[in-house]
């Protein structure tokens, strides 16, 4: 279950974005990883969604990387999770493969667990791609093994990262 109070603390600025979108009249893709659908949920708190964003999903298994991302596995060769290589590349493949002008795309390692790439706990790489071959990462670094406490941070920067880049 999403926090509510998260999610109202952050519905001023998933308005913005939004706004910043339908100005523009684009749309976004998404793909959460350690934030776990809330990057996703926050834009959604916005009613008249449909306007601004097209899809996305939670990336957290090779099964769901594959579907969402119809990349093939050489394309990942080198790479590893919570990388700024790794999720430019995602945020790039959900951007095309939904047919969206953006895309956002966060991998990191929230800790609790061992991460399969070996990224410390509290490490978050949030990567926004554009029009006109803009791209930007974000990249946080909380030194926590709080699990929550980090899902929240990495959501808060990705949003940041969405926001600075829309206001560029």
């Amino acid at each position: 279950m999403f926090d509510h109070a998260m999610l109202e603390e952050l519905h001023p600025q998933a308005l913005r974005i939004a706004n910043a979108l339908r100005d523009r009249g684009e749309k976004i893709a998404v793909a959460d990883g350690a934030t776990g659908g809330l990057i996703a949920a926050s834009l959604l708190t916005v009613p008249g969604a449909l306007d601004f964003f097209v899809g996305g999903g939670v990336v957290y298994s090779f099964r769901a990387r594959d579907v969402l991302f119809d990349l093939p596995r050489e394309a990942y060769k080198g790479m590893r999770g919570a990388s700024e290589d790794y999720a430019l590349l995602q945020a790039r493949a959900i951007r095309e493969n939904f047919h969206a002008e953006w895309g956002i795309a966060e991998s990191g390692s929230v800790g609790g667990s061992t991460h399969p790439s070996g990224a410390p706990a509290g490490r978050s790489c949030a990567a926004v791609v554009g029009p006109d071959g803009f791209e930007f990462v974000r990249v946080t670094e909380t030194g926590s093994d709080d699990r929550i406490a980090n899902m929240q941070d990495f959501t808060r920067a990705a949003l940041q990262a969405l926001e600075d880049a829309l206001s560029d």
